[in-house]
């Protein structure tokens, strides 16, 4: 250790040993002990020096003791030593010093020897103006753990032998140069065993009767228990801020590991309960041994953990002979150490655990069991080899009180986790499992759960309807959890069943609005524009006519990508959220080309943290105008183009849906004069299309179906009667259309009634049929499925 002020070298013999006992150092003062010069000595086994027999040196921080060494000239000297065992960082090895000066007699009237307060129970030690120990009292000596006579002549950083001895050193020489005092903290091991502790060193200026400084005072106090004190104050301070940042259980309790490593262990692991088979519910009661936990996390003072034998996400059986077991075991804390001899027994259960331990210098293991609102939930495991102190009563408390905090945020993140597993499972069981295939357009769909906040009440749908034509739906309820998924729900199934009796769009709208005003308040809300509301966007697509009608409660306008030009927003009017009620929903139609897409999406798509809704909707239409082919591919490119890598803070669905037409070819339309007589007629001409199309073997089925409709139309309607045919590839759909608002509806008729029985018929023939109003009257349709009746 080289000197930092310059003062008298050669006061004080040091040498220095490395880790392979050869001598690296050696100044002036050993030169003038043993008569050897530096360039005979250096690099030389330090061992050959001894005259006397060799001395093992114990494994301690500090030792000191007399050597008995050899003199350049042959003959013994006995020396008293001071020896350092310095730290990796130094270079390892050790660092010994003697002082050469410090045997001559104190005199009584040498200022510095009257301030040595030898009976004063506070440490205290006086330096000379070269700062070398000139006397120290008993209890300063007590505190080095070195004979207060065998120190004089050091300097502090020569008794310390550490670095921030230097530091020491370096407020003493401010405090000798400026004659002011000065207070010093410190966390330091102080005497031989090598234990921390927090001292306030005082240091003051020795003046003599002229006043001239002449050395320096130095009373050391010890805080130690006020420093840990506050220092778990700090640690319980700092867990209630960094644990439980968010609802995810692993990343909990790797937070709980953090904040304990280095502060209260070297090394933290973190062990959870499997939850039960049964009830998915995780123990009440100490759980029976040998117990099955899963690695949720760990931390160590190096970097990649070499201390696991366990990674992450695997699993492994503790005996109860474990510390983890028989702290579950008991609900209380458990605390090993090697000096008791239980740190070995402890280990004995696990041959892998207990060579690691050797290997590492393990003494001390505390396991604390995690425990929230009466249930166990785990373990976590505190072990110390870097901190040469073992676990106290104060350290136990401290990991209670820090493990318990993280306990409550492990539970809250567990019952979180299940309460969102079983809204995420009702919100798919809601949704549809896959879209229908139709003639009218194909389809795709994405709906993906908030990241954090939990599921909501986003919903999308596609809904066959009569005469070839298609519905296309999409919704967001308002809210959270499972009660926005229940509400979704009965909403959805509200839509589907408007559907069903083919409501224009702005109608179906106006029926959802006042389902929800009542849904308000069957649910207690003070006014129908409570907490209940909800958003919608309903579109309905004709093949035949390549039209679409659309209308809007309050949600966001699609976005259109054309066969041959860029995307856009298709303007719709403007139509208030559902639960309003008593304001009117307006339609749009629009005229689609083959080929066309139409983009539905809920707000979650559009809106984020970093971006408004405008700079949302142009990143969309770049992503759909990047358009190949595929609409799955088209879904894929819009989330990963708009959502962030972590997912979305809010619900989002996406509905893709690309338009087909229907060739004239496949449609046939006749006029029907309003003449009973007439109806073979017609039922001749339907048999002519069919032969000509291909499908002479539905022929004799179409054929009664159309004469039944016909005559229906004929005698209860009202001029103009129109019959329609219209197929695909599996389906023939038979629609007559008149201009009476009346609906038809089946009936049970009598033994000898000569009516009542051609709807029967018809719903007896066909896969389905159904009415639907329109702006002229009634259309009466009814479906064939081809397949069946070919097969």
């Amino acid at each position: 250790m080289s000197p930092v002020y310059p003062f008298d070298d050669a006061a004080t013999a040091r040498a220095a040993v490395d880790s392979h006992g050869v001598l690296v150092e050696w100044n002036e003062g050993a030169r003038r002990l043993l008569g050897w010069e530096p360039a005979e000595v250096l690099g030389r086994q330090a061992a050959e020096l001894l005259a006397g027999p060799h001395v093992r040196l114990p494994e301690v921080p500090r030792w000191h003791g007399t050597l008995t060494l050899r003199h350049r000239d042959g003959h013994q000297v006995a020396v008293w030593a001071l020896v350092h065992r310095r730290p990796p960082e130094d270079g390892g090895g050790r660092l010994l010093v003697t002082p050469l000066e410090g045997g001559t007699p104190p005199d009584p009237d040498d200022p510095l020897d009257r301030a040595a307060l030898l009976q004063s129970p506070c440490a205290v030690a006086i330096y000379d103006d070269r700062l070398r120990l000139r006397a120290v009292n008993d209890a300063m000596a007590e505190v080095i753990g070195a004979p207060g006579e065998r120190l004089r002549g050091l300097r502090v950083s020569e008794i310390g032998g550490r670095r921030d001895s230097q530091d020491i050193e370096a407020q003493m020489h401010r405090v000798l140069t400026t004659g002011v005092g000065h207070d010093v903290r410190t966390y330091v091991p102080i005497g031989g065993a090598g234990r921390m502790s927090a001292w306030l060193a005082r240091m003051a200026p020795i003046t003599d009767a002229r006043g001239r400084v002449c050395g320096v005072c130095v009373a050391a106090h010890d805080f130690t228990e006020q420093y840990r004190a506050r220092e778990r104050l700090q640690l319980v301070n700092e867990a209630s801020v960094r644990i439980g940042t968010t609802l995810d259980v692993t990343r909990t309790a790797q937070e709980l590991a953090d904040v304990c490593v280095p502060t209260l262990a070297d090394f933290v692991s973190v062990d959870l309960l499997e939850p039960r088979e049964r009830t998915g519910e995780p123990f009440t009661g100490p759980p029976g041994v040998p117990v099955t936990m899963r690695r949720a996390a760990h931390r160590s003072v190096h970097g990649g953990e070499p201390e696991a034998v366990t990674l992450p996400g695997h699993s492994e059986v503790y005996p109860a002979t474990s510390p983890q077991g028989a702290s579950l075991l008991s609900g209380q804390s458990v605390v090993v150490t090697q000096e008791s001899g239980d740190l070995e027994k402890w280990l004995s259960w696990d041959p892998a655990r207990s060579l690691l331990a050797q290997r590492l210098g393990i003494h001390s293991t505390m396991s604390v069991p995690i425990r929230a609102r009466g249930t166990t939930l785990g373990v976590a495991v505190f072990t110390r080899f870097e901190q040469p102190a073992a676990f106290l009563p104060d350290d136990v408390l401290l990991a209670e009180e820090v493990t318990a905090r993280a306990a409550v945020c492990i539970d809250n993140a567990r019952r979180y986790s299940r309460e969102r597993e079983t809204a995420l499972a009702l919100q798919r069981s809601l949704l549809p499992r896959s879209l229908p295939h139709t003639a009218a357009l194909d389809a795709a769909s994405r709906y993906l759960p908030a990241a954090r906040t939990g599921v909501g009440g986003d919903w999308f749908d596609v809904i066959p309807l009569s005469g070839m034509r298609v519905a296309m739906v999409v919704g967001d309820v308002i809210g959270r959890g499972v009660q926005a998924s229940a509400t979704m729900g009965r909403l959805r199934t509200a839509v589907r069943t408007l559907a069903d009796i083919d409501l224009a769009p702005d109608e179906l709208l106006t029926h959802l609005d006042d389902l929800v005003v009542r849904m308000s308040a069957e649910a207690g809300t003070e006014s129908a524009s409570g907490a209940l509301g909800a958003t919608c966007l309903y579109a309905v697509y004709d093949p035949v006519s390549r039209r679409c009608t659309l209308a809007r409660a309050g949600h966001p306008s699609p976005v259109l990508l054309p066969p041959d030009g860029p995307p856009h927003r298709v303007e719709l009017p403007s139509g208030p959220p559902l639960g309003v009620g008593g304001l009117p929903y307006e339609c749009a139609e629009i005229d689609l080309r083959e080929g066309s897409v139409l983009s539905f999406y809920t707000d979650g798509l559009l809106e984020g943290r970093a971006r408004d809704v405008e700079a949302g909707h142009r990143l969309l239409c770049e992503a759909l105008a990047d358009h190949t082919g595929s609409l799955e591919e088209t879904c894929d490119r819009v989330l990963g183009a708009l959502l962030p890598a972590g997912g979305s803070a809010d619900d989002v669905a996406l509905l893709l849906a690309r338009t087909r037409g229907l060739p004239a070819s496949q449609v046939a339309t006749w006029d029907i004069p309003a003449d009973p007589s007439l109806v073979a007629p017609v039922r001749k001409q339907v048999v002519d299309q069919l032969e000509a199309w291909g499908m002479a073997e539905s022929a004799f089925t179409a054929e009664l179906v159309v004469s039944e409709l016909v005559t229906n139309a004929i005698r209860y309607g009202i001029p103009p009667i129109r019959l329609r045919l219209i197929h695909d590839d599996t389906h023939l759909i038979c629609e007559v259309s008149d201009t009476s608002h009346t609906a038809p509806h089946l009936r049970r008729a009598k033994t000898w009634d000569e009516g009542g029985r051609g709807l029967l018929l018809v719903a007896q023939l066909t896969r389905r049929w159904g009415s639907r109003h329109t702006t002229e009257g009634k259309t009466i349709w009814s479906e064939l499925n081809l397949l069946t009746d070919e097969g």
